[in-house]
Formats: C-alpha cells, sequence, structure tokens
C-alpha cells in the first residue's frame, strides 16, 4: 500500500492531482494528510509561538467536502487546529484566509480547470502563496513515515480541534476596499460572470451588492460534470457566455476556472479576451490610474507584449517557470506591481501572493470606470501602443514519462525565420528574429505535452501550432 502511495502522491506545478478513485483515493488523502501533519508538526511548529492552526478549502467537484473532511480529521488528530471551511469555496478565499487567521499553511482541495474525472490538494504557505517545490518535495518524504491518526469528525469538532469557519466574509470585504468601491458605485455598466460551475459561485455578486452595477451569474449552480467539459477558462468552453454577452448587450462577460484562481473575459460584441491580454490592462491600470510601481512578472510562455509594457513604463521585467508558484516567490521578495500567467492566472500588489480571478475581474471593471471606455476599446489603446500579438496553444496526450527535446534546441530556423534566442529554464522556447516564438513544455498536472506559439498575425500563430504539433508527435 505505502508502496503504492509513494508513487501515487507526487506533487506537479500546482499541487497533487490525480483520477478520483484510481490515485485520488480517500485512502491516499489520509495518507498525504499523514504526510502533510508530519511536515506542520516537525517542520513548522519549532518556533515557540508559532500558532499552529491550518485553514482546509474545497471546491464543488465530486466529494471535495468529504475528502477535506477527512484532511481535517487526521490534522485534528496530530494536534494541530484546523479552520474547514463551512462550505466550497475559491482557492483565493482560502490563501487569504490563511493570513487571517495567521496559520501555518492552508490546504486547499481542488483540481482546478483539470476535466472531471480529477481532483486534487495544493498547499499554500503561511503568506497565503503557493508551496514551493521544496515544500512538497518534503512533504513527499514523509509519506507513510508514521501511521495514519485520525479522529472521529463530530468528536473533533466538540473538542474544538475543528472549527468550522466562514472564510467567506473577510475575503468580500477585502475584495470591496481593495477597488474604488465609491467609484465603481455610481456606474451602471451591465457585467455577466460565468461561474463555471466553479467555486467561485456568486461572490462577485457580494462584492458588488448595493451598486448601481447591473451584475449576474451564469453556471453558478454545482455540477460536478461540468457539463461534460472543463472548468477552465478558455474559447472551447464559453461558447455560452459568448452569445449571451452579446445577445443581452452585457458591457463586459468574465470567466472563472473551476476554484476561481484564473479569468477570462468576454468583449461587449462576444470577442473572447486572452488571460494575458487581461494582466496587460491590469498592468496599465495599476500603474496609470492608480499611479502604483514596482515590477511585472510573466512566465517563460508569456506573451511578448508584457515586454513592451514594461519597457514603455520603465518597469522591471521578471520571467519565470511556468507554474504561479515561481510568481508568489518574487511577490514575497520583490516589490512587485503585477505577475501572471498565460494560463489566466493574475496576482497584484498589496495583496497575498496568490492569483485570483475574482480580483482580477473586479480591476477590469474598475478600469473601465476610471477610463469611461468599453473593454474592447482598452484593448485596442494598449494593442496600438505596445503591439498585437497572436497567441495559441495545443496539447498532444501522451503515456509518455519524459520527452526529449534535445532535437528542438537544435534548430536553427522555423518556418524560415532564424531562430535568435533558446530559453531552456522550464522546457524549450525558441525566439525568432521577426519576435514570432514557439515553446514546447511537457505539462506538470496532466499526461500531455504542450507547445505554445505567437506571432504578430493570426495567420501564423496557425501555422506555428500545426508545425508545433507535428514536432511534437515526433519526440
Amino acid at each position: 500500500m505505502c508502496e503504492n502511495a509513494r508513487n501515487e502522491i507526487k506533487f506537479g506545478t500546482d499541487g497533487w492531482r490525480a483520477v478520483i478513485s484510481k490515485e485520488f483515493t480517500f485512502k491516499n488523502v489520509e495518507i498525504l494528510s499523514q504526510a502533510i501533519s508530519e511536515w506542520i508538526n516537525h517542520d513548522l511548529r519549532k518556533k515557540p509561538g508559532v500558532r499552529k492552526g491550518v485553514a482546509v478549502g474545497y471546491d464543488t467537484r465530486f466529494l471535495s467536502d468529504q475528502y477535506a473532511k477527512t484532511l481535517a480529521c487526521i490534522l485534528a488528530k496530530n494536534n494541530i487546529e484546523v479552520y474547514l471551511s463551512d462550505t466550497a469555496i475559491p482557492t483565493p478565499t482560502l490563501s487569504f484566509g490563511v493570513t487571517r487567521r495567521n496559520c501555518v499553511a492552508g490546504l486547499m482541495v481542488t483540481a482546478s480547470h483539470n476535466p472531471a474525472a480529477f481532483n486534487g490538494i495544493k498547499i499554500k504557505t503561511a503568506q497565503g502563496g503557493a508551496a514551493s517545490r521544496e515544500i512538497t518535495d518534503l512533504v513527499e518524504e514523509y509519506l507513510c513515515k508514521t501511521e495514519v491518526k485520525k479522529v472521529d469528525f463530530e468528536m473533533a469538532k466538540k473538542k474544538k480541534d475543528l472549527v468550522i469557519y466562514d472564510f467567506k466574509e473577510e475575503y468580500v470585504d477585502f475584495l470591496r476596499n481593495y477597488i474604488d468601491l465609491k467609484a465603481i458605485k455610481k456606474s451602471r455598466y451591465k457585467v455577466l460572470t460565468d461561474a463555471m460551475h466553479g467555486s467561485g459561485g456568486s461572490l462577485i455578486l457580494r462584492v458588488l451588492r448595493e451598486t448601481n452595477i447591473r451584475a449576474q451569474v451564469m453556471r453558478a449552480d454545482i455540477n460536478p460534470s461540468f457539463e461534460g467539459g472543463k472548468p477552465e477558462p478558455v474559447e472551447e468552453y464559453v461558447s455560452e457566455i459568448k452569445d449571451r454577452v452579446k445577445k443581452e448587450k452585457f458591457d463586459l462577460g468574465l470567466i472563472l476556472d473551476g476554484d476561481a484562481d484564473r479569468i477570462a473575459a468576454v468583449t461587449a460584441d462576444g470577442e473572447y479576451i486572452n488571460p494575458q491580454k487581461i494582466l496587460g490592462l491590469i498592468i496599465l491600470h495599476l500603474a496609470r490610474n492608480k499611479g502604483r510601481s514596482g515590477g511585472i512578472v510573466k512566465t517563460i510562455c508569456g506573451t511578448t507584449m508584457l515586454d513592451n509594457i514594461a519597457k514603455g513604463l520603465g518597469l522591471k521585467l521578471y520571467e519565470t517557470p511556468v507554474g504561479f508558484k515561481y510568481i508568489s516567490d518574487l511577490m514575497i521578495s520583490e516589490d512587485i506591481l503585477a505577475g501572471g500567467e498565460e494560463a489566466g492566472g493574475v496576482g497584484v500588489q498589496n495583496y497575498i501572493p496568490e492569483r485570483d480571478g475574482t480580483l482580477a475581474g473586479l480591476l477590469l471593471l474598475e478600469m473601465m470606470v476610471y477610463s469611461k471606455k468599453s473593454i474592447k476599446k482598452l484593448i485596442q489603446e494598449m494593442e496600438k501602443e505596445f503591439g498585437r500579438y497572436y497567441y495559441q496553444k495545443a496539447g498532444l496526450k501522451t503515456d509518455k514519462k519524459k520527452f526529449d527535446l534535445k532535437k528542438v534546441k537544435l534548430m536553427k530556423k522555423i518556418l524560415g525565420k532564424k531562430v535568435v534566442d533558446i530559453k531552456t529554464f522550464d522546457g524549450v522556447k525558441l525566439v525568432c528574429e521577426d519576435e514570432s516564438w514557439i515553446m514546447f513544455r511537457p505539462s506538470g498536472t496532466e499526461p500531455l505535452v504542450r507547445s505554445y506559439v505567437e506571432a504578430k498575425s493570426m495567420a501564423k500563430a496557425k501555422m506555428l501550432i500545426e508545425y508545433g504539433k507535428t514536432v511534437l508527435k515526433k519526440l
């Protein structure tokens, strides 16, 4: 059993994710919970006076609440005070709660944007950010080192080792204070949010209560099958909100992923807004409208437009491997204005070092209010000043454990354009003389390898993505 558990419990880019009833079983959750308890007791509670509390949250996936109870009971039996969410919540809400309850860590039961068959567990640090590779490696070392200790759920509550806690109230209050609610109150923009059956639910309505914003939420009900798709804010799964925004004359559409830490958006005429453009808009809003400064962080597969924005604003640009935990680390160690990843995770200054789809969406609305311009107009102005780029990605499912990218590194030309730069600190990225680029990277959470491309025309981007698919099949 333990040997299987060690093979099956592996942390990837953002937590441990696995198929429910295959690798993600109650037994494996128990084993991991005991390992996390050992990590907390042996490595986090060495200093006198340090609180022992741990915040535990969960999303709307199948059995997530029961997995969270399992986590909580084992933590409690290991003499760790537990704050268990009273309902499904977004990951950022849990992360924010970690800091407000002065906890040593947070645990979130979620598989984020993965298909319905998956579930997972994310570890959050005391600062609310994603756990580093060093932390997850240490937790894996504790797997099966000691026998699982478990207490009855009702008994743990009775002894007050386990407290049922409302994490939403403080989180909503913070968001209402973070944005300029006074300015927003006067606006009558019409906004539709697609919760994608995830844990974002109707929180944005609570933030915008008592304003003149005409806000609505769709797919806020719990549906663990996610209608046969994935709760991922990519164009493939958001046709309904695109149609509704256009047909019902909304000014802005916002799309949250399954645990509401990522975002995409839709213009008034139903056009999908790539998350990378959202990051660019938020940076410009914070710097120009709010008068803030600091560094900008993007991942290796981030758009070149962010390089141009950083240069244009005179701000330092950082580039990290894929995974928000690397951005989190920089937000703790450096003065960062905003950082984000290509998949829609955006983190901002004066907040926890965490991505937050709800907050990012509210900042887009705030930008529209400040500028009195449509989201489409704001994008057009940004692209006119900093360049228009077309981004595409594709994935190839595979059973391979590793990919040999040596041949990719040897490529001198791509579609007739000379390769002028090669980056290899996460996968392989080849940058060409015309600023187009292609990148290959095995996924850290799914059995597939991805190709990412960008070019100054959609036609070129599509050619590059097809070229990438051909290359992937040969790896």
